[in-house]
This record gives C-alpha cells, structure tokens and sequence, in this order.
C-alpha cells in the first residue's frame, strides 16, 4: 500500500512513526478541544498497527518525517452486503497543508476500501471547520444527514 507523489509517500502505518504521529495526534485532539487519556492514545496507536480494526495510514516526506495521518475504520452495513469505510480522523501538519496530502491520503483510502470492497467511503467534520470543508466539497459528496451523540 504505497503511494508516492511529489516527494510524499502515503504508507501504513508502522511502530517506528510513533514519535511523528504522537506529534500530531495531540495536535488534531487539540484542535478538536478532545481530552483522550494517554491510555487510549497508546491502545489506538496500538490497533492501528495491528491493521485489524482500525487501519492508519500516514503520509511521510523523503526524511521520513510524519506529515499526516488518516484513520479507517471498516465496519458492516445493514443497507449494503458489502462493508463502509469510515474515516474517523485526518489531520496535515500546518506546514505541509496545501500540498496535496490530505488528497493523497484520500486517495490511499479509497484504493484500500476498494481493495477491501467496502462500498461507501465516509467521514463527518465539524461545522466550523471551513478549510478541511472546502477540500471535502471537491472530493466528496455532502449529504443531508445530521449526527446526534450521546455519552
């Protein structure tokens, strides 16, 4: 699962780039105002390793360095007899916005979910969040639905 474009490789993710993702991983739970436990930092980073569950890809520079990250998670579908794809985080590093990453990330993943057959690739934002919201208009369709949460 590598994909390479203008010096940015988009790979699984692997235990040597915990350093990087750790990095922004606090970053996107920072922006998000999110409190996760280290505990659960470390069990996600964990899974996403194991490729099972949850899948992490990560898109790194020539050096290596940890640019971004994307987080699948594939799961059944009650309206499908094939499996979704959901993208539950994204995140770019401010210095490596608007060069192409996220995009190659979403490209990744709809390569893996169309290995994997999933017949609908999804994620949800926030509404203020108008930068990733103007690239999520060209790459993807909005829908009508609205998400309601409880805890």
């Amino acid at each position: 699962m590598l994909n390479t474009k203008n010096d940015i490789t988009i790979r699984d993710i692997c235990a040597a780039d915990k350093p990087g993702w750790e990095n922004l991983w606090q970053q996107y739970l920072h922006f998000y105002r999110a409190d996760v436990s280290p505990e659960i930092s470390e069990k996600t980073f964990s899974k996403l390793c194991q490729k099972q569950e949850l899948v992490g890809l990560v898109a790194v520079n020539d050096q290596g360095q940890v640019l971004g990250f994307m987080h699948l998670v594939y799961h059944a579908s009650t309206w499908s007899d094939t499996n979704y794809c959901y993208i539950e985080d994204l995140f770019v590093d401010k210095s490596a916005r608007g060069k192409n990453v996220a995009e190659s990330l979403f490209n990744e993943a709809y390569k893996q979910a169309e290995i994997r057959e999933s017949s609908r690739v999804y994620w949800m934002t926030q509404e203020f969040n108008s930068s990733a919201r103007s690239l999520y208009d060209k790459i993807g369709q909005r829908t009508s639905f609205i998400i309601y949460s409880k805890r």
